[in-house]
């Protein structure tokens, strides 16, 4: 119990320890002013100076430590300069007090940092800590960590899945909300993949695991957007060049301040030491330094509670100047899974005969056309004697075999080079072609006897993510490595503004650089390995959150949930971000050339002066956590 209570104690402490500073620093300070008058003045200051020291030592610590190791100087340090030149002066109170607002806005840039911690960590805490095992028709109950790739698990209904892998048996709905975002659960029933954290609805489940522990779809999310939040945006980084800049020119001004007013203007020297003092608060750049930390983590938290993760604030904050967008075909426009939409043969040809015959072809071909086939085919009644011999497979073409003595082959026209334009297909090819379906030739003793047709279609959401585009003044534009009439109707079936057939990986590098001349900032939305390169080469790269590893690795954003609409999302909270960051800056600057101007004019005193700084701090800080909704 003992122990169990000193961790719960550290942890407290380490999640508020400092906010209660800085409030037990300011009912010091209350109470010191309100008994100023009944204390010995020995106590009153003594008072002051534990309020010092409970409330600054934080941020003190920050920012000495910080001067050490990276050898500049900093705006904690600025504030510690100003305390105690205030209490030298003797404005203790004054000096306590911009210690407790100052220890506050710390207080309150910690919880954003830890607001944004907790919105990832919470992912963490929905993946099981427990699974129960399937061995031989038994369960026993393991930690999730224990269990290997191709363990069986048992899934209840409103059990949350503990690890990755794929259904072996059951059906059932699956929420993924706390992953993707996704509000509707999916069905999901044999051979579906399923992730850890989502939860088991209705049906129970047994799950053949597929990934470790430490690989699940959970555990890459994390470490992505922990790896977001530790790169920072351009804004960031010349924010923070030139806070160490602007410190030393406050340094050197108020060490000129402390002087030349007093000669220049006949200033009394307390007038002069105090006016430097109220200079050293009001000049620090602590709300500029905060206009666009806390809005960038913010901002990624909200964005990875909704199924986009960001690798970097840098992406986030550019993602709102594209203005073009280049997409890949298959898998991103449309399923990525084509199926059979029509099949012919010519007259003579015995349908079920062939049919049989192509099954038992194409259920050899790992090719996704194939398995589409086969899938149509396997309804057929099979033959228990239909051998298959000779089978070559070349790929780009298709598939040649010897069934019952004759030639069979089931490919694209690549393989068939002397066809007449009188041959009873070509015209049922062509209008096939111009609806965007990909035609498979059956060929019998080189003669073709058939053609069927697939097709794959342009998902739910991209005619709707292709207009979203469009209104936001983004050009769209498909690459594709098929063939010209596909790439056209697919392009007139989404709505694009263009497209480029025939593209090979190399020809969508060419074209996204052609682009980029253009329209300056360029995006490129793919899932396949052929579409990394253009991934790499884009401004910004997006890939589909079922892409291939090499995508998901060269990309700089990931969709989890497979949906283009979230772009037009992640658009409008990159421009959200903008925005606000641009409004922090306008204002903290703003503020401290009102304050600074009025301390000149001698308008100004010490407890203003605090107020007005550190005010300004803390409302850029709550400015920026609006993003997290």
């Amino acid at each position: 119990m003992e122990p169990l209570f000193k961790n719960n104690y550290m942890f407290f402490l380490k999640k508020h320890g400092e906010l209660i500073a800085a409030l037990l620093s300011g009912i010091i300070i209350l109470t010191a002013w309100i008994l100023e008058d009944k204390m010995p003045n020995s106590l009153w200051i003594t008072s002051n100076l534990i309020a010092f020291v409970i409330g600054g030592f934080a941020k003190a610590k920050e920012g000495i430590t910080n001067s050490i190791i990276y050898k500049e100087l900093n705006v904690e340090l600025l504030m510690i300069f100003a305390a105690i030149g205030s209490a030298i002066i003797g404005y203790w109170t004054e000096g306590a007090i911009l210690i407790f607002i100052f220890a506050l806005s710390g207080a309150l840039e910690t919880y954003t940092m830890q607001k944004s911690e907790r919105e990832l960590s919470a992912l963490m805490d929905i993946q099981p800590e427990q699974a129960l095992r399937l061995i031989h028709n038994k369960t026993e109950l393991v930690d999730v960590e224990d269990l290997v790739i191709g363990d069986y698990i048992l899934i209840k209904p409103g059990e949350r899945i503990p690890a990755d892998g794929i259904i072996t048996k059951g059906k059932s709905s699956v929420d993924e909300s706390a992953l993707t975002g996704e509000s509707i659960p999916a069905t999901k029933q044999c051979d579906a993949e399923v992730y850890a954290g989502t939860v088991n609805l209705n049906g129970s489940l047994t799950v053949k695991i597929s990934k470790l522990s430490k690989d699940s779809f959970v555990q890459k999310i994390m470490e992505l957007v922990q790896s977001a939040q530790s790169e920072k945006s351009p804004s960031q980084l010349f924010i923070e060049r030139f806070e160490s800049k602007y410190v030393k020119i406050v340094l050197i001004t108020v060490g000129v301040m402390l002087f030349l007013p007093h000669f220049l203007f006949g200033w009394s020297w307390t007038d002069t030491i105090y006016r430097a003092m109220i200079l050293l608060v009001v000049a620090s750049p602590c709300a500029l330094v905060a206009s666009i930390m806390p809005a960038t983590l913010s901002a990624i938290s909200n964005a990875a509670r909704n199924g986009i993760l960001f690798k970097g604030g840098v992406h986030i904050e550019n993602l709102s100047n594209v203005k073009a967008i280049a997409l890949d075909k298959t898998g991103t426009l449309t399923n990525g899974t084509p199926h059979v939409t029509d099949i012919h043969f010519a007259k003579e040809i015995d349908e079920h005969y062939a049919l049989q015959v192509i099954n038992a072809i194409e259920k050899e071909s790992t090719h996704p056309l194939a398995q589409a086939i086969v899938n149509y085919t396997k309804e057929e009644q099979r033959r228990s004697d239909l051998l298959v011999e000779n089978m070559q497979e070349e790929v780009g073409k298709g598939v040649s075999a010897t069934i019952d003595g004759d030639n069979w082959v089931v490919g694209s026209g690549n393989f068939f080079n002397q066809r007449s334009d009188a041959d009873w297909y070509n015209a049922i090819a062509e209008k096939l072609a111009t609806e965007a379906k990909t035609v498979v030739y059956i060929a019998k003793n080189n003669e073709v006897v058939g053609l069927i047709a697939l097709k794959d279609d342009v998902r739910n959401d991209t005619i709707k993510a292709i207009q979203s585009f469009k209104k936001a003044g983004i050009h769209t534009i498909m690459l594709t490595g098929d063939n010209e009439t596909t790439a056209q109707a697919i392009a007139e079936e989404a709505q694009l503004d263009g497209y480029i057939a025939n593209c090979m990986p190399a020809d969508k590098v060419t074209e996204i650089k052609k682009l980029k001349e253009k329209y300056t900032h360029v995006a490129m939305i793919g899932d396949g390995i052929n579409d990394a390169p253009a991934l790499a080469t884009a401004d910004i790269g997006i890939a589909m959150g079922a892409g291939t590893d090499v995508a998901l690795e060269t990309a700089d954003i990931i969709l989890i949930k497979n949906k283009l609409k979230k772009i037009t999302n992640a658009i409008q909270l990159s421009t959200r971000m903008n925005r606000i960051v641009k409004q922090n800056i306008f204002f903290s600057i703003s503020v401290i050339c009102v304050l600074i101007i009025t301390n000149f004019f001698q308008l100004l005193d010490l407890p203003l002066g605090v107020l007005g700084h550190e005010g300004s701090t803390i409302l850029v800080i709550l400015n920026g956590l609006r993003l997290l909704r």
